[in-house]
């Protein structure tokens, strides 16, 4: 389904924004992992066993990037992954052709997926609905529903700002390293388009201190 469109918001405008992560990571596909290797390192990588736990049957991690899931997903699973650049989908390919990882690896936009409806028994959706603008939230959440099974679940991590003020100071001075490198923020309003999507909040916890929420959800109905 084609992303939704703000009255507000010229189509122009839209098809500028919506291009807006899909052409950073073109650009920085090559350097991603290089880039990002101090987070993983430090604690990204243990945090990604707990978001996949539990999960079986067929899975779709949206927004697979250069595969960094891949060395968490649970044994058994039938494993399917998505991604709007084509370059960042190359570094995947190798990754799991270098781990023996039998993954299906589509390009796909997650406001278009190109699996039919109710496919997947889980979705996970790591560090990827901070890097899609608002207008597309909506559009993005209701093709993870339409493309999971009714009794499935849905799983978002994703960054906020934390309370704290010293904590929240240095995000807010990150958040110029954040955009411009990765074209992610540190306040997704993810949360606001649940209902129009048909999602259900199933629980949301805090998985690294008070700045790294996930999100587990469900069809509704």
């Amino acid at each position: 389904m084609p992303p939704s469109i703000s009255p507000s918001v010229s189509r122009s405008t839209t098809r500028a924004d919506s291009l807006n992560a899909r052409t950073t990571y073109e650009r920085i596909a090559f350097l991603y992992d290089f880039l990002d290797a101090p987070y993983e390192i430090a604690w990204k990588r243990p945090l990604r066993r707990r978001v996949f736990e539990g999960l079986q049957g067929a899975i779709l991690d949206a927004g697979v990037g250069t595969g960094c899931n891949f060395a968490a997903y649970p044994p058994g699973v039938k494993a399917s992954g998505c991604d709007a650049s084509s370059a960042m989908l190359e570094r995947a390919r190798a990754r799991a052709a270098k781990y023996a990882q039998p993954v299906e690896l589509r390009c796909s936009d997650l406001t278009r997926l190109d699996w039919p409806d109710d496919t997947f028994d889980g979705i996970v959706a790591t560090f990827v609905f901070a890097c899609i603008e608002d207008h597309e939230q909506a559009a993005a959440l209701s093709e993870l529903r339409r493309v999971c099974k009714p009794n499935g679940e849905i799983r978002i991590v994703d960054y906020r700002l934390s309370p704290r003020r010293l904590v929240r100071t240095r995000q807010k001075l990150m958040s110029a390293w954040l955009n411009g490198t990765f074209a992610a923020t540190y306040t997704p309003k993810t949360e606001d388009y649940f209902d129009a999507a048909g999602l259900d909040v199933i629980d949301e916890t805090f998985i690294r201190s008070d700045v790294l929420k996930m999100i587990r959800l469900r069809p509704r109905g």
